[in-house]
């Protein structure tokens, strides 16, 4: 609930405060972290690592100060307050549903001794001081105050120590070594809020002063000096700082919605989280300069009130630890540069321009701490002339921190431009980028040959022809065959002759979609252009059966004796599924009729046998074809038909 600090880590932060403040921010940094809320966290800046208590899967989470989990320490019930020994070697937790405080060793993250508190105690806060471990217990008004006596040779546990005061819920306690014999309570969960200071100097409390200050605390944190406290809450737009003498009102911190938790800095700097349900700023921190206005940063777009203390400094008090998010998604921020005010830069420029013609871009820079007109700002446009972008020099702020510039960019297609405010001791870094669809001339790219229909494996060429340009004369052209089973390739990649074409020849055993592609250039407009050919099949019909052949009636004949049933092969191109056409028609009254039209399959070699049968009359002309038909069984190739065969019957 508290961040403790060795002592040698106070001086050194107390002697180098200034100097943090004069370091450009770094980055900071958001990890996700599985966890489902956080009671409480305590930095551990000895070993370099942090303790997340997540009561609801009764474990600690341990990581390392970038949120990178190192280990889980499981089995805990309902594990609430966490509290750091002075020489950062042990964590004390409270373990709510087990009735007990356990010891763990912070270098071996190994448990080293249990003190249970008694049963139905719940111990929920702990805090160490004077040697002591103090806890609060209890629920409601049933609530109390214990302490465990490390000084023991066995650790003794005493309950009911509240010296008068009647607890409405479990108490929240504080204590720093730099104010020795004190303790501080806060009975939060009363709207009256009560706080008591108790004089724990005899081992025995004995309440200093107690005073009610109307409202529910959330957090807690004691000044560097552990003389004064400052509470989130009572009061919905403020934290209020108590000194711990006398209770009375040393000054408030407003925030911009109800605060949610506390932390401050060896150096005396605030900062808070609060619930910021319109998503202005969740995390605050206040200058220790009354003239200067708050630090805000927006870390979470999610809302939701914390339920624990989750914001944390580190030890020398330049790195702010923050938990936010939901309870499905929660993140560990680090914030590198906490003090410095957070710069917000955006960049305005037209959706649509014209190559080489002037537009404006515009934009603004804010932060709390307003930066004066004059600040320096780079800009850099990014486009196909220079895709590693160009500096467009420096800019400079105007009044109320706006800023305008004129460009003409010499280059179409999408043009961005990068603003960029480097920061100063004061400020963060701050860049933003806008892009504008500027225009290209479309050039002509045309591709030969669409609609054409070739016979099977015939030898095809394919001319793309590219008109004028600025700089790129590369086309690529592209053969996609119909079917599944064929990708569709790149054939040809090149730049076109002084004619501006590109050919490619191909061997057609398919229908293909050809395409021809231009990348476009700074000038011209990317271009594509498509075109379908056909590609027929391979077929041939064969006759089985006959006795002779005989040239007549202007074609060869088969004859078959009436009693012998004609046997029809059919060779064709092989593919999955495909059928083909046989269609047998007899000559009468001077033309051809047709009398059989049937599909028949093909297996996976492509042939078909079909025997014709019946009693057919002798001296009649026929004739026999076998087709493919683009669509009956498959649509890879051109319908293609085959050749008639004739054939007559005789006794």
């Amino acid at each position: 609930m508290r961040l403790r600090t060795l002592p040698v880590a106070a001086a050194l932060a107390a002697l180098f405060g200034s100097a943090v403040l004069a370091v450009p921010a770094s980055a900071d940094s958001s990890r996700p972290i599985a966890l489902f809320g956080a009671k409480d966290t305590v930095v551990d800046d000895a070993h370099r690592q942090v303790f997340i208590s997540d009561a609801y899967n009764n474990q600690i989470v341990v990581t390392d100060l970038t949120g990178k989990v190192v280990k889980t320490l499981a089995g805990l019930p309902q594990v609430a307050d966490l509290e750091l020994s002075p020489d950062s070697g042990t964590l004390y937790a409270a373990l709510q549903g087990a009735d007990k405080i356990v010891a763990i060793d912070t270098g071996r993250l190994a448990r080293t001794a249990e003190y249970p508190t008694g049963d139905g105690t719940t111990p929920s806060s702990v805090v160490y001081a004077d040697g002591r471990l103090w806890f609060g217990y209890g629920d409601q008004w049933d609530s109390g105050l214990g302490e465990v006596d490390l000084t023991a040779e066995t650790p003794t546990v005493t309950l009911d120590l509240a010296a008068g005061h009647d607890f409405a819920s479990p108490p929240v306690l504080y204590a720093d070594a730099d104010n020795p014999g004190t303790l501080l309570a806060l009975d939060a969960g009363i709207s009256s809020g009560p706080i008591i200071v108790y004089d724990i100097s005899s081992g025995t409390p004995a309440i200093r002063v107690s005073a009610e200050k109307g409202g529910t605390y959330d957090d807690a944190a004691l000044t560097p000096d552990g003389r004064n406290v400052v509470v989130a809450g009572p009061g919905n737009r403020a934290l209020t700082e108590y000194r711990l003498s006398d209770l009375s009102e040393v000054r408030t911190f407003p925030t911009v919605s109800e605060p949610e938790t506390v932390t401050i800095a060896p150096d005396g700097t605030v900062a808070a989280t609060v619930l910021d349900t319109d998503n202005v700023g969740d995390t605050l921190v206040f200058s220790n300069d009354p003239a200067r206005p708050t630090s805000v940063r927006n870390l979470s777009r999610d809302w939701m009130p914390w339920g624990g203390h989750s914001t944390s400094w580190s030890a020398d008090g330049s790195t702010l630890y923050v938990l936010t998010g939901n309870n499905d998604a929660m993140q560990f921020q680090t914030v590198d540069a906490p003090r410095e005010y957070a710069s917000t830069l955006t960049v305005d420029a037209p959706t649509k321009a014209t190559r080489a013609a002037s537009l404006t871009v515009k934009g603004k820079l804010t932060a709390n701490l307003a930066l004066p007109a004059g600040t320096p700002l780079h800009v850099t446009r990014t486009d196909l002339e220079s895709p590693s972008g160009k500096s467009l020099g420096t800019k400079y702020l105007g009044a109320g921190g706006a800023y305008s510039f004129t460009d003409t960019p010499p280059a179409g297609g999408t043009v961005k431009y990068t603003v960029t405010y480097a920061g100063d001791t004061t400020h963060t870094a701050a860049t933003a980028t806008d892009t504008v669809d500027v225009s290209r001339t479309t050039p002509t790219l045309t591709l030969n040959n669409n609609g054409k229909a070739y016979d099977y494996a015939q030898s095809v060429t394919f001319t793309a022809h590219l008109g004028t340009t600025y700089k790129n004369r590369t086309v690529e052209i592209w053969a996609n065959p119909y079917g599944a089973d064929k990708p569709n390739t790149r054939v040809k990649s090149g730049t076109v002759n002084a004619s501006g074409n590109l050919s490619v020849t191909l061997t057609l055993t398919r229908k293909t979609e050809l395409t021809a592609k231009f990348a476009g250039d700074a000038r011209y407009a990317p271009k594509t252009t498509t075109g379908t050919v056909g590609a027929g099949v391979k077929v041939s019909t064969a006759l089985g059966g006959s006795y002779k052949t005989l040239y007549t009636w202007n074609h060869t004949y088969y004859y078959f004796h009436q009693s012998k049933d004609p046997v029809v092969t059919t060779t064709m191109t092989a593919y999955q599924g495909r059928k083909q056409l046989l269609q047998i028609q007899v000559y009468s009254g001077g033309v051809w009729q047709t009398t059989v039209k049937k599909y028949f399959a093909l297996d996976s070699a492509g042939k078909s046998v079909v025997t014709l049968t019946g009693t057919p009359p002798t001296g009649q002309r026929f004739r026999v074809r076998d087709s493919y038909v683009s669509g009956s069984g498959d649509s890879v190739n051109t319908t293609t038909y085959g050749a008639w065969k004739y054939f007559t019957f005789t006794h």
